[in-house]
């Protein structure tokens, strides 16, 4: 059983729910970026998603476009994020998946990619613009080092798509709330329970919801239907708007804590 897996036996078992929260990596810096992770963990978070930058965001909102831009300006490649998480699991068990657009994981290999993700602890891989109809290759990379596979549905995918990623994700499997990109909504879509349901119907998995979460009443309405609320956007703009590292990391614990208080 992965980490991930065991996790949300662990708190399945429990009778509670998950809380997920998203972070670019290198934003404000990579030393934060670790203390980051260990902060949110410490705060309640069950799996952390570790953003890859990347020049051309396309699911992401302008919040995220932002720290992605911050980020790469700091000149770093996927390695030194892999050894921010190497160092980060020194002081924390908590699963991490890397959110990642495909280009930066060719560029640096997918087979490399899966080793050295291994060692480094990372625990799973979401790639946003990858289908599954053409990740058999990665996907394998991944299994065969007990790494998992996370994929994408969302409201406009067809009981035929949902049946076909439930058969090929492991981890859990991340329900988008609604068309369109990240970031935080006033109000959270009532197509999320409903493409939930859906999903339930081709996979025992647990099932996260994100896109739009940005306050602790949308988490506690999540946690209703699904197994896991993810909040990204509204962390991110936490981290945006403070005025230093150590600021962020304080922030940005607080903010988690509440978020699911």
């Amino acid at each position: 059983m992965s980490r991930i897996a065991n996790t949300f036996e662990t708190i399945k078992r429990d009778g509670k729910k998950g809380f997920i929260p998203f972070i670019t990596a290198g934003d404000p810096d990579l030393a934060a970026t670790r203390m980051l992770i260990v902060e949110l963990a410490r705060a309640g978070a069950t799996v952390i998603e570790l953003g890859v930058p990347f020049s051309d965001p396309m699911a992401d909102g302008p919040v995220i476009q932002r720290a992605s831009e911050r980020a790469l300006k700091h000149g770093f490649g996927l390695a030194a994020i892999l050894e921010t998480v190497a160092a980060a699991r020194a002081e924390t068990n908590v699963p991490i998946v890397l959110f990642s657009y495909l280009n930066p994981l060719l560029q640096f290999g997918p087979e490399k990619l899966a080793d050295e993700a291994k060692h480094a602890g990372v625990d799973g891989v979401l790639v946003t613009d990858l289908v599954p109809e053409e990740a058999a290759e990665f996907s394998g990379f991944l299994k065969t080092r007990g790494l998992d596979m996370i994929f994408l549905v969302a409201p406009t995918s067809t009981d035929a798509r949902l049946k076909m990623i439930a058969e090929r994700a492991s981890g859990f499997i991340y329900a988008v709330s609604r068309a369109g990109v990240t970031g935080a909504r006033e109000k959270m879509s009532a197509e999320a329970e409903e493409l939930v349901r859906r999903v339930r119907r081709f996979s025992d998995l647990p099932v996260a919801v994100g896109f739009g979460i940005s306050r602790p009443e949308h988490v506690r309405d999540v946690w209703r239907y699904a197994d896991a609320a993810v909040v990204g956007s509204a962390i991110v703009a936490e981290i945006e708007q403070s005025s230093s590292p150590e600021e962020a990391v304080s922030r940005t614990g607080r903010f988690a804590r509440q978020l699911i208080s």
